[in-house]
């Protein structure tokens, strides 16, 4: 995989969202955080995901939808349960990913993170093509991004959030990439 020059993962399909902005000038690219998502919630497949980074999710298509119907929120990129892989946000643009955080000292995440959305929920295992996909993603963006380094770098949702959010949940595999020998 690669990251070309204006951010695109050449093995991903690109979905642009209007939900992006552009990072502060001279601000490197030096996180990467993990999330989970399915819609409606602990359901898989499907064209809802898309439809919400692309602010077309119709509200009366289930209930949780009008619940979060109206908020402008993307990902980077999403790893589906069958390790598609789409792209919503150029890496070297700021996705509306984390909302408040803060990373070692360091507010608004956004700003210098990459998000990566799995598709899943918390309490469900992810599929090993979906770490398979994600160890490919996380060799693209270090080789593009020289200062993420993971395992130093890659942190959940949870983490950056703590309080607010609890993806990608106690199901992600953490040892597989904070063991110092993991895949990536």
């Amino acid at each position: 995989m690669i990251i070309d020059a204006a951010g695109w993962l050449d093995a991903a399909a690109r979905v642009p969202s209007p939900n992006f902005n552009e990072r502060p000038p001279d601000t490197p690219v030096d996180l990467v955080v993990v999330h989970n998502i399915s819609l409606p919630p602990r359901q898989f497949g499907g064209p809802w995901i898309e439809d919400f980074f692309l602010n077309r999710l119709d509200p009366a298509a289930h209930p949780y939808f009008a619940e979060i119907h109206g908020l402008c929120v993307s990902a980077h990129l999403l790893i589906r349960r069958t390790g598609k892989l789409v792209q919503f946000v150029s890496f070297l643009d700021r996705a509306w990913h984390a909302g408040v955080s803060c990373w070692n000292g360091r507010e608004a995440c956004n700003d210098f993170s990459v998000g990566i959305e799995l598709e899943g929920s918390d309490d469900q295992p992810f599929q090993e093509v979906q770490y398979q996909a994600l160890d490919q993603v996380l060799n693209a963006l270090q080789q593009r991004f020289p200062s993420i380094q993971i395992p130093a770098t890659l942190a959940g949702h949870s983490e950056i959030a703590p309080g607010r959010k609890t993806d990608p949940g106690p199901c992600f595999d953490w040892k597989r990439y904070r063991s110092g020998d993991g895949p990536v």
